[in-house]
């Protein structure tokens, strides 16, 4: 099989020559720790031992994005605008590894938000792709290998409100001015369907995912209740969409606790989710024995084990062989590897995570 065969095949309970499994590498000073032992991204690409996936998220940042700009510095700390607005204090050391403050997001009422809108959120593809966007998604969809568009921290119903006015904000405007968050919903599901209706009109995708982070390490940020009220009938104009225009899977990514969360998203037509963070609660074979098959399944492999070492490693992924041989589920880390995995420990796990889904299914 090649790349596309093999994960259609998985996401539909197909038999496979082997599991599909992916990585999802590391953060910059994890990278950095990686090359003083001895990684070189010339020799050692994940890709050449796992399974390959073009997946496009960039495509729905503001744009034209926030000039860069420093507002304040010391020692140890700058003060900056990022390229979606928002004001950020960030260590100068290790700023990976730690937790920025949001000091400031750039709406804080409606006429900010439809300024915005207006300036930066356009579905113009000759801007976010390119000149030259339908040669070169025929280009790349050409490849035999899944063809996937995350919506990455600008497709949803709560995380990109969130970077709009801060969650603090956001939480707030539900009880108090719930039509302004609608309205900020419904803008999202028009530029999402306006995005991807250019781009199905010129190739098929094979998954689209939304984008949400709408978690804690202990419940959701917002209550299953008005999830469904105010969430549940935008995902499913969206849903509703994408599936008459061919795409036959849709998901999301959330990190944090979303057990609460996941009937609805399943009732709005989404068929797979990750990465499903473990030190949050969430552990895939529960997973599939409380959801059943109508849910795929991505990531949930502890990275906290890569950092334990081989041994632990082993285990983990002896743990999760049940689901990688019943299908449905695409095993890689629940997030990107933090700088205490050393990369012995990370080829380690690939290595092994090549032999367990090595398995022929017949």
């Amino acid at each position: 099989m090649n790349d596309l065969e093999r994960f259609r095949a998985c996401m539909a309970y197909q038999p496979v020559d082997h599991t599909p499994f992916w990585s999802w590498g590391g953060w910059p000073e994890t990278i950095e720790r990686w090359k003083r032992e001895g990684y070189d991204p010339k020799q050692h690409e994940p890709a050449d031992i796992t399974d390959k996936r073009l997946v496009f998220g960039g495509w729905f940042q503001p744009n034209p994005p926030f000039a860069h700009k420093v507002l304040e510095e010391d020692a140890d700390h700058v003060v900056y605008i990022n390229h979606e607005g928002i004001v950020m204090r960030e260590m100068k050391r290790h700023a990976y590894s730690s937790m920025p403050q949001f000091l400031k997001f750039p709406v804080e009422n409606r006429q900010e938000f439809r300024a915005f809108w207006k300036e930066h959120m356009q579905p113009d593809l000759t801007k976010r792709i390119g000149p030259d966007w339908k040669e070169q998604l025929r280009k790349w969809r050409a490849q035999p290998v899944p063809f996937i568009i995350i919506s990455d921290r600008w497709g949803g119903f709560f995380g990109p409100q969130r970077n709009l006015v801060g969650v603090e904000k956001l939480c707030m405007l539900f009880h108090d001015d719930p039509a302004f968050v609608e309205e900020m919903m419904d803008a999202n599901a028009d530029f999402i369907i306006a995005m991807m209706s250019q781009i199905l009109d010129v190739i098929a995708i094979d998954a689209f995912g939304f984008w949400e982070d709408m978690a804690y390490n202990h419940a959701p940020l917002v209550s299953p209740a008005m999830a469904r009220k105010y969430m549940l009938p935008r995902y499913r104009r969206v849903t509703d969409f994408l599936r008459k225009r061919g795409v036959p899977h849709i998901g999301l990514d959330s990190d944090g606790q979303i057990h609460p969360l996941i009937p609805i998203w399943m009732e709005a037509g989404l068929n797979f989710l990750y990465p499903f963070e473990t030190q949050a609660g969430m552990d895939v074979l529960e997973v599939r024995r409380r959801y059943g098959k109508k849910l795929r399944i991505w990531g949930g492999v502890d990275k906290r084990m890569l950092a334990e070492g081989p041994a632990a490693i082993d285990r983990e992924l002896a743990r999760l062989k049940p689901l990688i041989d019943e299908g449905g589920y695409i095993p890689h880390t629940d997030h990107t590897c933090p700088p205490d995995i050393s990369f012995a420990n990370y080829c380690h796990h690939l290595k092994r995570l090549a032999e367990v889904c090595r398995r022929r299914h017949e």
